[in-house]
């Protein structure tokens, strides 16, 4: 099934096109939403708000790029979600623990990376994220983000530096093969 087809028949469509959307999109933005609140329970719930939010609005949706829409939206729920607790930084979020952040299962990210990615801000970890785990492009991220794919490709090199300098100060002894798999 083509992304922009499923696109148009979710903007014409009912309850059946909506259960398709979350079926193929419902666990990658609950990892995105995890990833950036760093908090599973809230994830699940911001995720449920973007699907809610994301049918009640198709019409105003015009069918090409539903992932990348998708994905913008979560990205806005999480940043307002933060707001509304006041942190724009994970390394300001007092009273996560770890299981919070552990029971999500997610092998793909290791305990020092996941404490190095803490320490960046929201949108930086939000891009380093959909760069390397969910392998999007810079033009796709330039439809979540708003800004363009050469302003992207420059934040992401900026952010990918910032957690280097995490990764090393943290004494991460595989920090060169991460530099590689990130390059």
């Amino acid at each position: 099934m083509c992304e922009i087809e499923l696109g148009k028949r979710f903007v014409n469509g009912g309850e059946d096109e909506l259960e398709e959307v979350i079926d193929i999109y419902g666990k990658k933005l609950l990892r995105y939403a995890t990833s950036i609140l760093c908090n599973y329970q809230d994830g699940e719930d911001i995720v449920q708000n973007v699907f809610i939010s994301a049918y009640e609005n198709r019409r105003n949706f015009g069918g090409k790029h539903l992932s990348a829409w998708l994905y913008k939206i979560t990205y806005n729920h999480c940043i307002n979600h933060l707001k509304k607790r006041k942190l724009l930084f994970f390394s300001e979020i007092t009273g996560v623990q770890e299981e919070t952040v552990e029971s999500f299962n997610d092998d793909t990210i290791s305990d020092n990376v996941l404490k190095a990615l803490k320490k960046l801000k929201v949108k930086d970890r939000a891009l380093v994220y959909g760069r390397i785990l969910n392998e999007q492009s810079y033009e796709e991220l330039s439809h979540i983000f708003g800004s363009s794919p050469d302003a992207l490709r420059k934040q992401y090199e900026r952010a990918k530096k910032k957690l280097f300098e995490y990764l090393s100060a943290e004494g991460y002894k595989y920090c060169e093969e991460m530099r590689k798999e990130l390059v």
